[in-house]
């Protein structure tokens, strides 16, 4: 395939995702936010691929099949990756709907934050596996080595991504939790050094524990600065919601869900470590 690929969106993640291209040899037109899309469109040569990085819902639905959205623009062969963190139901209704006129859509669950955008991202891919294949020269040089995989038919990349989002919600919860007994324990202790002495070679030597000690060195162990009020983006809540419709049991994510709710009213210092790590990993609003 030729190395040329449009991107719509370029926040944190999308204007990462352009410069790692472009070093690897890529053309890429990148358009922010009120993109001319048939300027887009025509600035490519068939077959053409459109990498979205548009917030789920009403936005993404404006892009795609607006008054003036792709659909009006692109032709049979075409292909739309939705690389956003998108509702893998509302994926699969795409497909379909995007299938009928000819244009593929793979959907494309993107882990690793801007950090990971920038220098090789964890990629979780579903849709058509001839799709796939034809892209896997871009998915290899957006990812990590070994860093992406097909994982299914249309709507199986967002689904594993909304379970790994589900996932680091616990994951999160737990060490909040953690470091909150720690700092209230009778032992004084300096939590950023835990944190450091946890990354090396002990069980839960992770990225978000590496994140964690970067928060406390960036604002102190105290997190005087940042909010006890904890952000979502909406993935946990979708993943509680499809294993409830499975009849599965999700009762850690599920309670790091209710978590994240309450303390929008009662804010505290597990909520402070949340919001500290999702600063570390996502560039979001840390601070009060």
């Amino acid at each position: 395939m030729l190395k040329q690929v449009a991107i719509v969106g370029l926040g944190k993640m999308g204007k990462n995702m352009k410069l790692r291209l472009e070093e690897k040899g890529w053309r890429v037109l990148g358009f922010d936010k009120n993109p001319a899309l048939e300027k887009l469109v025509k600035g490519l040569s068939r077959s053409r691929v459109v990498w979205l990085m548009v917030p789920a819902g009403k936005p993404l639905e404006e892009v795609i099949f607006g008054k003036r959205g792709l659909v009006k623009f692109l032709e049979k062969g075409d292909i739309i990756v939705d690389g956003g963190n998108s509702f893998f139901e509302d994926s699969i209704k795409k497909a379909v709907k995007l299938a009928k006129k000819g244009i593929n859509f793979l959907d494309a669950g993107v882990s690793g934050g801007p950090e990971g955008a920038r220098k090789g991202a964890c990629l979780m891919i579903g849709g058509k596996k001839g799709v796939f294949e034809k892209l896997k020269p871009l998915f290899k040089d957006l990812a990590q080595k070994d860093g992406f995989q097909y994982l299914g038919k249309a709507g199986a990349g967002h689904f594993v991504k909304m379970v790994h989002n589900g996932i680091e919600y616990g994951m999160m919860q737990a060490i909040a939790e953690g470091f909150n007994l720690m700092k209230n324990s009778p032992f004084n202790l300096d939590l950023k050094k835990i944190a450091a002495l946890y990354n090396e070679g002990s069980v839960i030597e992770s990225r978000l524990i590496g994140w964690l000690e970067k928060a406390f060195e960036k604002h102190g162990q105290d997190l005087l600065q940042v909010s006890g009020k904890v952000g979502a983006t909406g993935e946990g809540e979708w993943t509680v919601k499809t294993a409830k419709k499975l009849k599965i049991a999700v009762k850690i994510i599920e309670e790091s869900v209710g978590f994240r709710v309450l303390s929008q009213k009662k804010p505290n210092y597990t909520g402070k470590i949340l919001s500290a790590l999702r600063e570390q990993f996502g560039g979001h609003k840390a601070k009060k």
